[in-house]
């Protein structure tokens, strides 16, 4: 049968997971998304975060409501979002969680970025983590693109196995932050870890086969992918 001799890929989300929260990216990113509703749409304060809230429960991403309904370029959007974060002063290397990666027997199993942020975003978090030579690629949502997609929507994992050449659900491995994320890559067959900030509260119900506070678990929960099963601190 087609890909059964194909090697596991491991699929690793970028922002919030290969960082910490701690360090309030996604706030100040929050922050510029709310500012482009009130600036684009003449939202009030209040409006503008209760519509920037639904759109993000709804689809996944903010960006994908404004296109969808209001008709925003999305790379301007990307440029006055994302790319206007002051990443180079908050974002620092982070030498364990690059062993870390560096003890992944690639032997053994491919490693791959899936975000939900555009390619700049997503390529200049990984260079200021000093991680970007140890990845095989990137599947990120195109924003240029007439029709996009982002995870959770089933059409984004598609575009992850295609972009990535692998076949068969049982052969993904997955980690990310986000729970609806996680959700849906456990419901279509892949091994997803969930991976919750010290803070977090543990949900109610699981959202995939593995919970994590720390990525330096994925030596104890996915052992057969690592040249060593020794823990380091995160």
């Amino acid at each position: 049968m087609a890909g059964q001799d194909e090697k596991p890929i491991l699929f690793f989300d970028i922002d919030n997971c290969l960082y910490p929260k701690s360090t309030k990216v996604a706030h100040m990113m929050s922050d510029l998304i709310d500012q482009y509703f009130e600036t684009h749409l003449s939202l009030s304060q209040k409006d503008a975060n209760a519509l920037h809230f639904r759109y993000y429960r709804e689809y996944g991403l903010a960006i994908e409501g404004l296109v969808r309904h209001h008709k925003v370029d999305a790379l301007d959007y990307n440029r006055k979002v994302d790319d206007a974060l002051p990443l180079e002063d908050i974002i620092k290397p982070n030498p364990a969680l690059r062993q870390l990666i560096e003890d992944i027997d690639t032997s053994k199993v491919r490693l791959w970025l899936f975000t939900n942020a555009y390619i700049t975003h997503g390529k200049r978090v990984v260079k200021l983590l000093e991680l970007d030579d140890l990845f095989e690629g990137i599947t990120y949502c195109d924003y240029g693109s007439e029709k996009f997609y982002c995870k959770p929507h089933v059409e984004m994992f598609d575009k992850a196995m295609q972009e990535a050449g692998v076949m068969l659900n049982k052969n993904c491995y997955f980690v990310d932050d986000s729970y609806i994320n996680v959700k849906a890559a456990h419901a279509r067959g892949w091994t997803a870890a969930h991976l919750l900030d010290e803070s977090d509260p543990d949900p109610a119900h699981q959202a995939g086969k593995y919970q994590i506070k720390s990525l330096q678990e994925l030596r104890a929960i996915f052992p057969q992918f690592f040249k060593s099963t020794a823990t380091e601190k995160q």
